[in-house]
């Protein structure tokens, strides 16, 4: 069986003392292609995930990186950044641009105004570069954060103004919206990556859209080392653990472990150009 975790933080510190070993037991689990993050904590650092990039070998998985600027972190982008980001992309394995996108949770992130240049710069910096974006979209929950705002109503309004025309594909990354967010995303031609706490027994309403979702416009990921699935829920998470997810949601499919893995794992080569 060949798993994909579609997205996680191998250069987060919390893998710092025994990342060989975290790889060890990600290609033990099946999870054989793992595609690391390149934000870190701001845009001097967008080059972590292509440090760690690398191919497979009999006993680990190969990794893929992207980069980008972390909507936290909007504010910190400079026109060198934005240089720099233009020429990381052009690396062969650096297959996407992002985490990026709005966040209107955090009550230090960026103004929405600033957010949204710099998403929509990346978005064009992605464009040229013929490479998809992994979305970051997460909405204030009811925080007084960036009160009467939507931040599901204006991401859309920026991909369909800045992306959607230009069909490319991208990934709605850790997707925790509504079965109408999916499907508005679904129609900007973007893909769902369902991450752990979709396992959670709360999360009955997400997985129903995981089930919903068309086979070949889904994947899978970790978004490690945060929110590990059930039963490791709680604990730092890892690549590995990418096989809970998929078994959980291929159960609630009505699909085996291993058609499920074969589906989201051609998505994930044909999203992306990889073998």
């Amino acid at each position: 069986m060949h798993l994909v975790d579609s997205h996680c933080h191998l250069d987060n510190p919390r893998f710092a003392e025994d990342l060989d070993a975290v790889l060890a037991r990600s290609y033990a689990a099946g999870v054989r292609t793992i595609l690391t993050i390149g934000i870190g904590e701001g845009p001097a650092y967008m080059g972590n995930g292509l440090a760690l990039a690398r191919p497979a070998t009999a006993s680990t998985p190969a990794v893929y990186a992207s980069a980008g600027i972390y909507p936290g972190n909007a504010h910190e982008a400079a026109e060198a950044d934005y240089a720099r980001l233009e020429q990381l992309v052009q690396d062969p394995n650096c297959i996407a641009v992002g985490e990026i996108g709005l966040d209107y949770y955090h009550a230090e992130s960026p103004a929405p105004e600033i957010q949204a240049a710099c998403f929509v710069r990346q978005m064009q910096i992605a464009v040229a570069a013929r490479k998809p974006i992994l979305i970051h979209c997460r909405p204030n929950d009811g925080t007084p954060n960036f009160p009467g705002l939507d931040v599901w109503n204006d991401l859309f309004a920026l991909i369909e103004e800045h992306w959607t025309p230009h069909d490319i594909t991208g990934v709605m990354h850790c997707f925790s919206g509504t079965q109408a967010h999916a499907d508005r995303s679904l129609a900007n031609n973007f893909v769902l990556s369902f991450a752990g706490h979709t396992t959670f027994p709360k999360s009955k309403d997400l997985m129903a859209v995981a089930v919903s979702t068309p086979l070949d416009r889904i994947l899978v990921e970790t978004d490690a080392p945060y929110l590990a699935p059930i039963p490791h829920r709680g604990q730092r998470n890892e690549p590995a653990y990418t096989a809970y997810t998929a078994a959980a949601i291929a159960a609630a499919r009505g699909l085996t472990p291993q058609d499920f893995a074969q589906a989201t794992t051609a998505n994930f080569r044909r999203i992306f150009g990889v073998s």
